[in-house]
């Protein structure tokens, strides 16, 4: 421990000063509450030489709930404060500790660095958390973590107290008497700043669908999710980790190459109407439907540059530079649309464009690039390749199950217009693998076997259904299939693909609680993962499997808060997907689920009108959230709903 570290509440100094001996290169100030000639603890004096003679501060009469106060802690600024057993002396309750905790954090927070720590040492059973054996009902512990909360702060850890490595030190104190607080199994809660709550901005994307040039915004509930570029070459993100793993484990079957180029995230009405989904578990409902801002024709002499990596950029600049404009704008809760009614439908007459919800589109699209054409000795003719004669088939062996052949490659960011429930992301990376093997080879057995192999020692299951396999998970469910796709191939060959998504799959292989902790903006997270043993995974019968490296989930036994909210609806058709939108856009990605509870119908005279009642459930393992906080994202919820979707709340 090295820095400058704060003891409030100290008795008897003894804990001070034998920390001041064991690290001598830490500046230490220590306080009590006591004036000098009232601490008469045994050995209180020889302790508060040592920390002088040591080069530390001893200050007396430190309210540690008015830090701010202190004269002598003006300007101070300590990378680690401690307070062991907080006790509000005598025979107080716990109404009036947990009073004491929670004004020593709002007090704690004016002093303490930014990237600093708190250390609260308890006895076993008064925080209130899972890690105290026996946990005590909630009502009746200190609820040190909802108090943390107050002060926008977040558990990151619990450690034992180990009184017996600090040498002479002497626990003194309780009710106000020279007596020991319990310190068997008594823990050290560790709290850090919590990570703020960020209001989304509408964000401007700029991209080349076929042949036309586009402008459109992207739904805000989204935004935040665009320009995280979490599959780039260098990101140590677990999303990044299982795609490397996965593909370098089916390697040992097929050859892969990977797209470098994002292909854009639009798709026109041409390009979903012919593509085959057969292989997904999509529906014309899941689609994000947009609104063009600007769309023109590409010109003859303009080159086909991909525009989506220019956006990626773009959109890099926008979320860290709060001047930017005019691109990126704070929603307007009046007045603001954000999910524009697109009458187009499937199937109709004229041109409609979606986000994306499945990369299987634009796999089929693909076609090989310049560099891949010269090994076929096209560059000069510029012809283009479809996907299928890619695959390279002198490399297929059949029925040894050495070498499949080769697959192509492409992940990216997909999006689907889904009820918010605990494991169906909005928003995820897909990993899709396809390649053109002999029947004979039983490329869907063996490319399952693989992937059983990879990820069944981490829970993934592989599962035979009609024509395909399934992965599951649980609690995720589905993860991932592999299917054979349709399509015109000579016979006795097919076209296999497979499809992961790799956020929950990353969920499950690191066992991660949420999904939404993979985009948590917590930089102390990624750098659990560098470096990670999934980089390099071994298949051989006789190597272990990697471990998972573990990581820092930033908040520890976070609380859940649920709120009804009650509404009447007029005679017009109820979306009950805006209601979700509005719901991630509002809740500041604290929400957690969301049930429809109950509706019902009133005839009023001559209108017919709904009372819906959903029940929103506020949970966040990333940021510090309170009660008070969850109810003013309920509040704000209410807010949207009246002035977007012109309901009247009940």
């Amino acid at each position: 421990m090295s820095g400058h570290t704060l003891f409030v509440g100290e008795g008897n100094f003894s804990f001070s000063s034998a920390l001041s001996k064991l690290s001598p290169e830490n500046k230490i100030t220590a306080t009590c509450l006591q004036r000098q000639e009232d601490v008469k603890h045994e050995g209180a004096a020889a302790n508060i030489q040592m920390i002088r003679d040591s080069g530390g501060t001893v200050l007396f009469g430190v309210d540690c709930t008015k830090l701010e106060e202190c004269t002598s802690l003006q300007g101070a600024v300590f990378n680690r404060v401690i307070f062991n057993f907080p006790h509000c002396g005598r025979k107080s309750g716990v109404k009036k500790n947990r009073e004491l905790l929670k004004n020593f954090f709002l007090s704690c927070v004016k002093v303490l660095d930014e990237h600093g720590d708190i250390h609260v040492t308890l006895c076993n059973g008064q925080g209130g958390t899972p890690a105290d054996q026996p946990m005590r009902e909630w009502q009746n512990s200190w609820q040190v973590v909802a108090m943390a909360a107050e002060a926008d702060l977040v558990l990151s850890s619990v450690q034992p107290f180990k009184s017996e490595e600090v040498e002479s030190y002497k626990c003194t104190g309780y009710r106000s008497q020279d007596k020991g607080f319990h310190v068997e199994n008594a823990l050290v809660h560790v709290f850090t700043r919590s990570l703020p709550y960020i209001t989304p901005v509408r964000v401007t994307m700029k991209e080349i669908v076929g042949d036309q040039r586009v402008q459109y915004y992207v739904p805000i509930e989204l935004s935040d999710f665009m320009s995280r570029d979490f599959l780039r070459s260098d990101s140590v993100n677990p999303i990044k980790l299982v795609q490397d793993y996965v593909v370098n484990g089916l390697e040992e079957r097929c050859c892969i190459t990977m797209t470098t180029k994002p292909p854009p995230f639009l798709l026109n009405s041409e390009q979903w109407q012919t593509a085959s989904l057969d292989g997904e578990d999509v529906t014309e409902s899941h689609c994000y439907e947009i609104q063009l801002l600007r769309q023109e024709p590409l010109t003859q002499t303009e080159p086909l540059v991909n525009e989506t990596q220019l956006a990626y950029l773009d959109l890099k600049e926008k979320h860290t530079d709060p001047k930017a404009t005019p691109d990126v704008h704070k929603p307007n809760e009046d007045t603001g649309v954000d999910r524009p009614d697109v009458e187009t439908e499937k199937g109709s007459v004229g041109v409609f464009f979606v986000l994306r919800p499945s990369l299987l589109p634009q796999m089929e699209e693909m076609t090989v690039r310049r560099g891949e054409a010269r090994e076929r000795g096209d560059l000069q003719t510029g012809k283009v390749v479809p996907v299928e004669e890619q695959i390279d088939r002198s490399h297929c062996r059949e029925n040894t199950g050495a070498s499949l052949g080769r697959m192509l490659g492409i992940s990216g960011l997909v999006f689907r217009d889904v009820p918010i429930s605990p494991w169906v992301p909005p928003v995820f990376h897909q990993l899709l693998l396809r390649g053109l093997f002999p029947a004979a080879c039983q490329p869907i057995t063996s490319l399952g076997q693989t992937l059983e192999r990879l990820l069944s020692p981490h829970g993934v299951s592989v599962v035979k259904e009609a024509g395909c396999l399934s992965l599951t998970a649980q609690p995720m469910g589905a993860v991932g299939r592999v299917f054979a796709s349709v399509g015109k191939h000579a016979e006795g060959w097919v076209q296999v693909t497979v499809s992961l998504n790799l956020d929950l799959i990353a969920s499950c292989l690191f066992s991660l609680p949420d999904w939404r902790l993979l985009w948590t903006r917590d930089p102390c997270f990624s750098k659990c993962f560098d470096p990670c043993p999934l980089l390099h995974p071994s298949l051989g019968e006789q190597q272990p499997q990697p471990s998972m490296p573990l990581f820092r989930q930033p908040s520890l036994f976070s609380r859940r808060f649920s709120f009804d909210v009650s509404f009447w609806k007029g005679p017009s058709a109820w979306d009950d997907r805006k209601f979700h939108a509005l719901a991630r856009e509002a809740c500041l990605g604290a929400v957690e689920k969301v049930e429809l509870v109950d509706f019902f119908f009133r005839q009023d005279q001559q209108t017919l009108r709904t009372s819906y009642c959903y029940r929103v459930t506020y949970h966040s393992h990333s940021h510090a959230l309170t009660h008070t906080k969850a109810l003013k994202l309920h509040r704000r919820l209410e807010s949207l709903l009246c002035s977007r979707l012109h309901v009247t709340i009940r």
